[in-house]
């Protein structure tokens, strides 16, 4: 089993920057893909970004690329969303995700682990 943990979300305003943090514990040695999804007030849980094993493939939902960035630290179980330029429709509750094995990157089904989630809120 792998737990993740992740924190820093809060209030920021539009076009400020947060940095969301997410650790992982458990059988973080089996870890393969990881990844973000949000889920925004009313709306479905999305992809917004995921990160192969040794950080050599990045991918990013269209609404956040150039703006966001994921990168993870192996060496600490920890993996990392830079996000700036936020934006009012950003606002919404951040899981941090993983697999064991590899899958398509924007599927729920393929991460097996979620966290908790963190709120991230986006004032106009």
């Amino acid at each position: 089993q792998v737990q993740l943990a992740e924190s820093g979300g809060g209030l920021v305003q539009a076009g400020g920057s947060l940095r969301l943090p997410c650790t992982a514990s458990g059988r973080t040695f089996s870890i393969a893909n990881m990844g973000w999804f949000r889920r925004a007030p009313g709306k479905e849980r999305e992809f917004v970004a995921a990160i192969s094993w040794g950080g050599s493939a990045t991918y990013y939902a269209d609404a956040v690329k150039g703006r966001f960035t994921i990168s993870r630290d192996n060496a600490k179980n920890t993996l990392y969303l830079q996000m700036n330029s936020l934006r009012p429709e950003d606002t919404a509750v951040y899981y941090c995700v993983a697999s064991h094995y590899g899958g398509t990157y924007y599927y729920t089904e393929t991460y097996p682990y979620w966290g908790q989630g963190t709120q991230v809120t986006v004032s106009s």
